[in-house]
């Protein structure tokens, strides 16, 4: 039910024409209350999209009513005129809703430095109000109308011990970078939270899942993640269990951005443990998912531990100390490298499951961190080479 299994909240999907014909490419989602508190956790892009610099300042306040958003163009880049169209469609939610424009998120995403048909937007923004309603279905229809390269909706749903709920969409594919995705992401909790509470939730949640996913080491100007409480359960939650959801749901949803990603054969899961301090563990994890060779061996089954060790020794020694004679590398179960040299033979690795396991024992502290990336195939290329939305 994506966004809408969660009570209080309403959502539509529809074709609004910005995009492919025949694809849905507008969502609305609508917090029906009784309260409308919200959190936001944005791109630090700094050449941030228009939808971007209106949302980050309509969410400030901790209160949001409704989300828009569209696929087929990203609104990025466009200057005054862009920030117009963003203003624009909030007013016309808000007109819909009888709520104020600041009360509106606006999110895009697409193609880089094109303005968006406004007023198939417009047009569409009425459709969708239209259209609303608090069914599995009208969720399923907005989790597909943010989708661009995506060949399949993410979404998900949980359950708290006390009855509140949480569900959530996001869509995202390719330019996957730490410090969020190319995603646009909304999740709904019926429960009774104040703002503070959404907010430091989500920080949390998002810096251990969607700032820990690397596609393709690219960041977009795009990136949005909302997190909206109705109240609608009546429900006050465990602030601990109530975290802990959020983090699961954001987990989740990243987990399927790896597991779509652009053309990809492997999911890759590379952990790092022995370290001194998680910042060193996830500096180490970083650097391994962003090696393209390491990608690209991975994509033809071979567990290249070269291409590990040599993108591992990037990371300075203040960063993450540690002996190099000490670290162990295994792919799958298999350690293939240790004392800075060959383990056991790369052949007995078995590189059939989609799932790719890569652990890094740095064998100097306590601390560990994980990464998800993905492997870079031809049909990566052959995507972003045709790309437009």
């Amino acid at each position: 039910m994506s966004v809408t299994f969660a009570q209080g909240f309403s959502a539509a999907g529809i074709e609004a024409g910005i995009s492919a014909a025949g694809k849905k490419d507008l969502a609305l989602v609508v917090n029906n209350g009784p309260l409308d508190a919200a959190a936001g956790v944005f791109t630090p892009n700094r050449f941030c999209a228009a939808p971007v610099v209106w949302s980050r300042a309509a969410v400030s306040d901790g209160h949001i009513k409704s989300v828009i958003l569209n696929s087929g163009g990203a609104n990025a880049c466009t200057g005054e005129a862009g920030y117009a169209q963003s203003k624009a469609t909030a007013e016309t939610v808000a007109g819909l809703l009888g709520c104020d424009a600041d009360d509106v998120a606006v999110c895009s995403t697409g193609l880089i430095g094109e303005l968006l048909p406004l007023d198939r937007v417009l047009d569409g923004a009425k459709a969708a109000h239209a259209a609303l309603a608090s069914t599995e279905q009208a969720g399923a229809d907005a989790s597909q109308a943010i989708m661009t390269t995506d060949t399949k909706p993410k979404t998900v749903e949980l359950t708290g011990s006390t009855g509140f709920k949480i569900g959530g969409m996001v869509k995202g594919s390719g330019m996957i970078a730490p410090q969020l995705a190319t995603m646009l992401c909304v999740i709904t909790t019926d429960a009774v939270v104040s703002a503070g509470q959404l907010q430091a939730a989500l920080a949390v949640a998002t810096e251990h899942s969607f700032n820990r996913i690397d596609v393709d080491g690219c960041m977009s100007t795009n990136d949005t993640v909302l997190l909206l409480a109705s109240g609608a359960s009546g429900v006050e939650p465990d602030s601990d269990e109530f975290n802990k959801l959020v983090s699961q749901a954001c987990a989740s949803l990243a987990r399927q951005i790896i597991g779509d990603g652009e053309g990809a054969s492997h999911d890759i899961k590379i952990t790092v443990t022995g370290a001194t301090t998680e910042e060193a563990a996830l500096a180490c994890g970083r650097a391994v998912a962003a090696s393209n060779l390491l990608k690209c061996a991975i994509s033809g089954n071979d567990p290249n531990w070269g291409r590990i060790v040599s993108s591992l020794g990037t990371v300075p020694p203040d960063v993450a100390p540690y002996d190099v004679e000490k670290v162990t590398v295994d792919v799958n179960g298999v350690r293939i490298c240790e004392h800075a040299g060959a383990g056991r033979d790369r052949s007995e690795v078995d590189m059939t499951p989609r799932e790719v396991c890569i652990d890094i024992d740095l064998n100097a502290g306590e601390a560990e961190a994980t990464v998800w990336t993905d492997d870079l195939t031809h049909e990566y290329v052959h995507i972003n080479a045709d790309y437009e939305s």
